[in-house]
């Protein structure tokens, strides 16, 4: 045994020490389960620092760009940040000549062959010919064998002697012009997936942006108070993004800069976010124009962008109430869409990271809480979350709305939510009942489709929180059999039916909360309304049969169901109700619950 736990540690110690997965195979070659949760770890870290580092990189680009002026400075920056960001052996950028109707090199990173430092590619000719000619992104995982393109003897003696496979090139366009490509390369075979070309195109945006920041700059002497205006904007817009900022910033920023109302609006035209006058969403065709064209379109009294990154449509911005704009107003316009492209961008993977996360989190406290509850409290710390505190734990059901939309939406309302044994599940702060039968109309509200939802708790620390997920279940399963779809409910909301359902068997709880106002009142005042709706029920609703058994007058019998009705509610009587206040009943008595005697007679209730 002790030689297994050495090897247990050994892994874990290679696991702590960065170890590759090769080391780690190796190292527990004796013991598979325990090397399979290794390397699983060691995939999931590394998964993480791979999204934390592309975030990083990311930011520091956005910083880089807003800070350098001159070109050269600008195109270094561009490339190197290119080859970080897709973890890429080789990046480059080329530029267009358009006089020549060719393309050549400009900066390259990583680059070791001079030939393929000089290579000059005709338009059409090779992977960036054909993007530079055509405007679109291109990825291929083995050049030579891709016949797509129109290969060349220059262009593969030059890439055969960097000893490249696969390359992917995404245009550089300033308004409908492209001036040039850039590049992320790899001497072994990769597929490139679709988010490397939005983040290399998105890349590519920027470079743009930046180029034509530094054009500007060498003409400032006609157009210094513009330009000026210009670059104070952009810097401003940048450091929004670098600071965090939302959405609503961005528009109030462009808003103040143009001096007109600014209407921001997602790929579907719904709204994100206004300033000033709130204009109307932009027509689909005019986003189409100016997504194929890359620039603004005019249209009634409005200026209408595409918000793009590379070939993907996020939204658009819509600029209004300006009479006529300068040529550079409208260009800062457009800047202004590519800025919100890279803030929806960043919003889109820090939430998408985050959600991944918190997920992660959810499925080992309901799966394993026991493993080790310190660590799990601490992660939940780190995202704001304090276990210790009392959390309902909520378990989410829809039939016609897929469990990715829902979690999304249930999302809004938790302090962590996410899929687990084939359900939204969430931990929200609040009693159960309450915030369950809340969170079910905003679900239905937002889903526009019945949301049901079982509660359990409040709960503190992981394995009372399993525990409850556990007992939440039971109650979402007994709300869809009792036909209560579109409710949200706990066990004690279940009335009898929680007290069967529930794992803690709160018999007590659910006496006093069904007939604790009887039990109060014979207390205070000495009387029997207990006995009297015992003998009541047992009559079978029979006033004359319980009057005898009870040994009073009739109307004595009425007086005190009266009574009974100013305590529990007209509808005390009903199928329902009556059956578990029966219950109750019997409960209280098997209880041992003494009767209501005083003097060895009974007081009227009046």
């Amino acid at each position: 045994m002790t030689g297994v736990d050495d090897d247990v540690l050994r892994l874990l110690d290679l696991l702590a020490g960065g170890a590759s997965s090769e080391q780690l195979a190796r190292a527990g070659a004796a013991h598979p389960k325990a090397t399979e949760l290794a390397l699983r770890i060691h995939a999931t870290l590394t998964a993480h620092r791979r999204r934390e580092a592309e975030l990083t990189a990311l930011f520091d680009t956005a910083s880089d760009l807003a800070r350098l002026r001159d070109p050269d400075a600008v195109l270094r920056s561009i490339v190197r940040r290119a080859r970080t960001l897709l973890g890429a052996d080789v990046s480059y950028l080329s530029l267009n000549d358009e006089t020549a109707g060719r393309t050549y090199m400009r900066v390259t990173d990583g680059c070791v062959s001079p030939l393929f430092k000089e290579v000059i590619l005709g338009m059409g000719e090779g992977l960036g010919g054909l993007v530079a000619q055509s405007a679109r992104p291109y990825a291929t995982p083995d050049y030579f064998r891709d016949e797509r393109f129109l290969h060349t003897s220059p262009i593969d003696d030059a890439v055969r002697d960097e000893g490249l496979a696969a390359i992917l090139g995404v245009p550089l366009s300033l308004g409908g012009t492209v001036i040039g490509v850039l590049y992320a390369s790899d001497r072994t075979p990769r597929d490139f997936t679709p988010d490397e070309v939005a983040l290399l195109s998105s890349l590519a945006d920027h470079a743009v942006i930046a180029l034509d920041n530094a054009r500007l700059l060498d003409e400032i002497s006609s157009h210094s108070a513009a330009m000026h205006r210009a670059e104070e904007a952009h810097d401003r817009l940048m450091d929004l993004v670098l600071r965090g900022g939302d959405v609503p910033e961005v528009a109030a920023a462009v808003a103040d800069v143009l001096h007109g109302s600014i209407g921001l609006f997602d790929a579907a035209g719904e709204e994100l976010a206004h300033a000033g006058t709130a204009p109307p969403a932009p027509d689909p065709e005019l986003v189409a124009v100016s997504r194929s064209t890359g620039r603004s379109v005019a249209s009634a009294g409005s200026l209408v962008c595409a918000v793009q990154a590379g070939p993907e449509l996020l939204g658009s911005i819509v600029l209004a109430g300006r009479e006529a704009l300068l040529d550079a107003d409208r260009r800062l316009f457009e800047r202004a869409a590519v800025v919100t492209a890279l803030l929806l961008l960043l919003r889109r993977s820090v939430a998408k990271a985050e959600e991944e996360v918190r997920g992660e989190l959810l499925t080992d406290l309901l799966t394993a809480p026991d493993r080790n509850p310190g660590a799990l409290l601490a992660r939940a710390e780190r995202l704001g979350v304090d276990l210790t505190e009392p959390h309902a734990v909520l378990v989410a059901h829809a039939e016609s709305v897929s469990r990715a939309r829902l979690v999304v939406a249930a999302a809004r309302h938790a302090a962590l939510a996410g899929i687990q044994a084939e359900e939204v599940v969430l931990l929200v702060r609040g009693e159960p009942d309450a915030v369950a039968s809340r969170i079910a109309e905003a679900l239905t509200a937002a889903t526009d489709t019945p949301v049901t939802i079982g509660a359990a708790g409040p709960a503190r620390g992981p394995a009372a929180i399993a525990a409850a997920h556990a007992e939440a279940i039971r109650c979402l399963r007994a709300l869809l059999a009792l036909g209560r779809s579109g409710e949200g409910a706990s066990a004690a909301g279940l009335g009898f039916l929680g007290v069967l359902l529930g794992d803690r068997g709160d018999l007590t709880g659910f006496v006093r909360r069904t007939i604790g106002p009887v039990l109060d009142y014979d207390e205070r005042r000495g009387t029997d309304l207990t006995g009297t709706l015992r003998a009541y029920f047992a009559a079978g609703g029979n006033l004359t049969r319980a009057k005898e058994a009870l040994h009073v007058h009739v109307n004595t019998v009425v007086q005190r169901l009266d009574r009974v009705a100013t305590l529990l509610g007209d509808d005390w009587h009903e199928p329902g109700r009556a059956l578990e206040i029966q219950l109750a009943l019997r409960v209280h008595t098997l209880d041992g619950a003494p009767e209501r005697v005083a003097g060895g007679r009974r007081r009227e209730a009046r």
